[in-house]
């Protein structure tokens, strides 16, 4: 059987217009352009191009000089000085001095950073842009007009255009963000020893002190973290498996009013989800309507500790999300389902296969095979699955002394080291800790499944 050729990598020319070829092979305005923005523009009677890089690099220069410069030379430090009580003569009374905020210092440092990291990119666009002019001249082509630039931008260049939002969002809300809580976690940002205003670099020794088994932190992050995954898996793959089942029952052909149940489990999805998990936790609570009834029917003497024992906890919090889970899963499954060749079903009933061989050898590859990217997903969507735990438990049951309760998966414990202890530093070391588990389970599990390996293998 002759062995399926590998797909061929895609080559990209390179570009003829790099910075490298523009400051190698350039003349000498536009290699003076790498210190005037937009200069080669200029002398090319591309005037509002270049006057467009020169104001951006003005911009630039103004805001380094009055304050960026002095935003990302405190970094080292975090400032030292703290605020002070002086006597004024004049009033009879204490003022206080505002000293250094190394939370300010930091942010600004982080913002500086951005800024000239998106300098520098638009540093080379101007070069490069001097290179291009400089060669289409050389070569007699007609240098296109900024009107022609922008027409450009709204065709053939349309798909930069429409990415150009969507990125500095990105960078604003993600990246930003994601930058000045990195720095974080190398501080000893926290209320505990008030440093909350002033803090210092201290290296990994926040790191140490989470992964450390034998300290408190250290215990409850191993035990979170293990609870976190344990959680993910079971979510995961219980309502796909039993989200299957169902879907497979409805779709059967003697089933009767199949609209009907899909109806019925649809409804589930229709409810705010907060609402059916606050319901839930009410009924479930010591004096709630399920304890109550199992008390009256004499099946308990006493109130089933369903959020208060860790073992019951967990347990719930798995079973209840599977109330909310498994519709999703039916109404995926329900399309898959429906879209599968039937003459493949008519060859295995014709060679004899029955149901168990048809569902394993047809039916769950199929299905893998379309939802393996939707499943890793879910897993790393249960990962941080904060709502489920926050409003059936609140990641308890907590024992004394201990900042993360025994259902708090890693990012509700993040949430109370920030929001509630105010120990920023252990929540930024978590913080790089799930997006870690996320990144290196999502990869492998990914690069891995049929959809990756053999994109357009599958028949």
């Amino acid at each position: 059987m002759a062995k399926a050729k590998a797909p061929k990598r895609l080559e990209f020319a390179p570009n003829p217009y790099s910075l490298k070829n523009s400051l190698t092979k350039g003349n000498l305005v536009t290699k003076l352009s790498a210190v005037v923005m937009g200069l080669g523009n200029l002398a090319n009677k591309q005037i509002l191009k270049g006057l467009m890089f020169l104001t951006i690099e003005v911009i630039y220069l103004y805001y380094m000089l009055t304050s960026g410069i002095e935003a990302i030379g405190l970094l080292p430090s975090l400032g030292d000085t703290p605020t002070q009580e002086v006597w004024n003569d004049n009033l009879g009374a204490y003022e206080y001095v505002i000293g250094d905020n190394s939370q300010l210092i930091l942010l600004y440092g982080v913002v500086a950073i951005v800024i000239t990291v998106a300098f520098v990119v638009l540093w080379r666009a101007a070069v490069s842009s001097a290179y291009r002019a400089q060669c289409y001249k050389a070569e007699g082509k007609p240098l296109p007009t900024f009107v022609q630039d922008v027409k450009a931008q709204f065709d053939e260049r349309l798909y930069g255009t429409l990415m150009v939002p969507p990125f500095v969002a990105l960078c604003i809300f993600t990246i930003t963000p994601l930058l000045y809580m990195i720095p974080m976690a190398f501080t000893n940002y926290s209320k505990l020893g008030d440093k909350l205003v002033l803090f210092d670099w201290v290296g990994l020794e926040t790191f140490i002190t989470v992964v450390n088994p034998s300290g408190v932190i250290g215990r409850q992050f191993w035990s979170v973290l293990g609870w976190t995954l344990t959680w993910a898996f079971f979510a995961t793959f219980l309502c796909f498996f039993l989200g299957t089942i169902v879907a497979m029952m409805i779709n059967r052909k003697t089933t009767r009013i199949k609209s009907f149940w899909r109806t019925i489990f649809s409804l589930t999805i229709a409810i705010p989800q907060f609402v059916s998990l606050l319901v839930i936790r009410t009924m479930f609570e010591p004096n709630g309507i399920i304890n109550t009834m199992l008390i009256n029917a004499g099946i308990v003497d006493s109130a089933v500790p369903f959020f208060t024992n860790t073992t019951w906890a967990r347990c719930m919090i798995i079973i209840i999300n599977l109330w909310v889970g498994i519709p999703y899963t039916i109404m995926q499954v329900t399309g898959i389902l429906q879209n599968i060749p039937a003459d493949q079903y008519e060859a295995a009933s014709i060679d004899g296969a029955n149901t168990v061989q048809v569902f394993f050898n047809i039916t769950l590859p199929y299905m893998l095979f379309v939802m393996a990217p939707n499943m890793i997903t879910s897993f790393t969507g249960n990962i941080n699955n904060f709502n489920i735990i926050y409003l059936l438990s609140a990641g308890g049951p907590t024992e004394v002394g201990n900042s993360a309760g025994n259902t708090d998966l890693l990012v509700t414990w993040l949430y109370k080291l920030s929001v509630d202890q105010q120990r920023y530093n252990v929540a930024a070391v978590i913080g790089i800790f799930t997006f870690v588990v996320l990144a290196i389970v999502s990869l492998i599990t990914y690069r891995n499944t049929g959809s990756y390996k053999n994109e357009e293998g599958f028949r």
